[in-house]
């Protein structure tokens, strides 16, 4: 936590830090529309104490608690909207942050909110296990759409103030140096005097490639006088140049995929496209400090008699350097980050909190679950890479190039504020002000919770499913495995059920997919582990089943109970049940707590005359899919988006017939077939 000269310091610098005043605009938000619990100072008063930061000016740390559905989101907007500030909100996977990423977008439709998360599809670290003396290289799969949104993310909060980012994790983790990054910004005005060779020069340097016919996204051409530029933070859209001498004569916004002009722009910044971008005159500078730690480094291998360690680092960095002064580049260039960005010796990376004003705030959502993450990030990176040092495969660097660990992070902000329905120790004892909240809006309470034996509870569930998809509800059913889950999926197909299962080997963008498909009825059934619990909004969800519930451990704890329970809290109708044959603890415990929300929202809804009422919610694409993960969204095209993705697909399949990538021509052909089809319907 800061000191108050620490606070007062970073306060004074608001002015300087923001480039102007935030204008957050809430879309019919109102603070008065959500009841709060009348006892314990947790009166609808202090709520509104807390959205017009009365609490805030006076730098106290937060924690808002209270039942699944309850607001707690709402209030963290309304908290946003007064206190006009960029924030930055931290959830515990990538599937809660895209559902946060749409609920901000749709209360904030007037200014920036980005999403901000890991974009590996697959990540295998690189390692080296000593007693098989095996060295694993690092592999991984990237997404290019959630890479897009990165970068979109730190422009947004370099050319802004009114800025929102939801970010998971990942927001830790080094990202290179934002002074670096920012002030290698390129800036176009029309009339501007630049050297068009010169301004090309320096796209190669931000790590743009020229390319003439594969058109995409980090990428330029150059077409006579005519310079268009791909920006790394942008999907469809592309940044024309037209030149006269050495005078910009026009700046316009095209579509990237016709080249037709959208707008004509006044100004345009583009942003480099990787974060771990350097100056040229910096290039020798931090080269030479890497070839003096790997003589350092040589000399001490050399002495305690491990030459072949001393040869293999040797070899490896020397590589390395050549690497970088060539192209700029290599392979695992971030385990040289500490001299890209001018750090010493243990001290901790820039990451995306650095790209903040210093006067951000910052929420927690899911804190429970988030901060714990937060706090192991640090030590198993660190495990990792010691044998990879110890035996000559990295320079001493490779544990700069680090997540923060939590002592770092908790200096990183100034107020926090933790979100959670289930707290942990952490957060009631550094929470400061605890605000709760019990009542929803439409009334609706905690669901009904009912316990069966788990002799024949498959058959049993069978029932429970088939009669809540007559009553055009949807399901949820947590397992203990990846295992279970894939087997009673496959045994609910075969029983015509229309299922599917979600958990970890599920990439980001097809777990959103899944819940959409749940939402719209594609899907009556989904079966997760731990995925389906912390803050899921899905109104349609009449039942919650929890397959052997009496396993206690991790995923059977009382926090992980009621966050489940409370994904039937949505639907008036709604119920769970618990499969187990004896109670436990965590169990109990949690039917107290459930039954303690529950009788006071009966017992005040009876008081007030309220009729609970299930919530309805659009269902909106706010993130965009690519069509790959979600054909099931092309049914839900209007038939002027049907013809345009057509015109895309078609443009692209001559593009990949041009490139004789005929396996491409294809797979684009039958796209296209299937949307005519679709076509054809409408």
């Amino acid at each position: 936590m800061l000191t108050d000269i620490e606070y007062t310091s970073r306060k004074n610098n608001k002015l300087t830090r923001l480039i102007k005043n935030a204008d957050f605009d809430q879309a019919d938000a109102n603070i008065m529309d959500i009841d709060y619990e009348s006892g314990r100072k947790l009166n609808k008063e202090m709520i509104k104490r807390l959205a017009t930061c009365e609490y805030i000016a006076d730098h106290r740390n937060i924690f808002i608690t209270g039942a699944t559905g309850s607001g707690k989101t709402f209030t963290m907007a309304n908290i946003i909207k007064n206190v006009n500030r960029p924030a930055l909100v931290i959830a515990h996977n990538k599937t809660l942050a895209a559902q946060l990423c749409n609920e901000f977008k749709e209360l904030f439709p007037k200014n920036r909110v980005e999403y901000f998360v890991s974009y590996y599809d697959y990540y295998r670290p690189e390692a080296y296990i000593p007693s098989k003396d095996v060295y694993i290289e690092k592999d991984m799969s990237t997404n290019d759409e959630i890479d897009k949104l990165r970068h979109s993310a730190t422009a947004s909060l370099g050319e802004r103030s009114d800025v929102i980012v939801v970010a998971s994790v990942s927001c830790i983790y080094g990202l290179g140096a934002p002074e670096e990054y920012f002030k290698q910004m390129i800036s176009l005005r029309p009339d501007m005097e630049i050297d068009r060779d010169k301004l090309i020069d320096k796209l190669i340097s931000l790590q743009y490639k020229r390319s003439d016919i594969d058109f995409v996204r980090s990428t330029f051409r150059v077409r006579g006088d005519v310079l268009e530029i791909f920006a790394s933070s942008s999907s469809s859209f592309a940044i024309r140049v037209e030149f006269f001498g050495d005078t910009i004569e026009g700046l316009y916004e095209e579509d990237a995929l016709t080249g037709k002009i959208v707008s004509t722009l006044s100004h345009a910044a583009v942003f480099p496209a990787s974060h771990y971008v350097i100056g040229d005159e910096k290039v020798e500078e931090t080269l030479e400090r890497i070839k003096e730690d790997m003589i350092i480094e040589c000399r001490a291998f050399r002495e305690e008699g491990k030459l072949i360690e001393e040869q293999r680092l040797r070899e490896r960095v020397c590589y390395d350097m050549e690497m970088i002064k060539e192209i700029g580049y290599c392979s695992g260039i971030e385990n040289y980050s500490r001299y890209f960005d001018g750090r010493n010796a243990g001290e901790p990376p820039f990451t995306l909190l650095d790209y903040f004003p210093d006067d951000y705030i910052m929420f927690i959502d899911e804190s429970h679950i988030s901060l714990p993450q937060l706090r192991a990030m640090y030590a198993g990176d660190r495990s990792r890479k010691e044998n990879l040092v110890n035996y000559g495969f990295r320079l001493k660097a490779a544990f700069d190039n680090r997540p923060l660990n939590f002592r770092e992070f908790s200096q990183r902000y100034s107020q926090v504020i933790c979100v959670s329905a289930t707290p942990g120790e952490y957060e009631l004892k550094e929470g400061g002000q605890i605000v709760q909240q019990l009542l929803r809006p439409t009334g609706l309470i905690d669901p009904p919770i009912i316990i069966k034996k788990t002799e024949n509870q498959i058959d049993d569930l069978l029932g429970e499913i088939n009669a809540t998809i007559e009553k055009k509800g949807r399901i949820l059913i947590t397992t203990l495995t990846k295992k279970m889950a894939e087997s009673l999926t496959v045994y609910l197909v075969e029983h015509e059920i229309k299922a599917t299962y979600m958990h970890s080997d599920i990439d980001t963008l097809e777990r959103i997919v899944i819940i959409n498909s749940l939402r719209r009825g594609e899907v009556d059934v989904v079966v997760g582990i731990n995925l389906l619990r912390e803050g899921l909004d899905i109104p349609e969800v009449m039942l919650v089943a929890i397959l052997d519930a009496d396993k206690e451990g991790f995923l059977r704890s009382k926090s992980s109970l009621i966050q489940t329970v409370g994904r039937a809290a949505r639907n008036a109708e709604a119920k769970v049940i618990m499969y187990a044959d004896t109670i436990t603890d965590s169990m109990k415990s949690a039917m107290e707590e459930t039954k303690r929300r529950r009788d006071y929202q009966i017992a005040y809804n009876k008081e007030h005359g309220i009729i609970p009422k299930t919530i309805i919610k659009e269902i909106k694409n706010s993130l965009i899919i690519t069509s790959k993960t979600d054909k099931s969204l092309k049914t839900k095209m209007s038939r002027s988006e049907i013809n345009k993705e057509i015109e895309r697909l078609t443009a692209m399949m001559r593009l990949a017939s041009t490139n004789l990538d005929f396996e491409t021509c294809i797979r684009l052909r039958d796209e296209i077939s299937d949307l005519k089809k679709l076509q054809g319907v409408k």
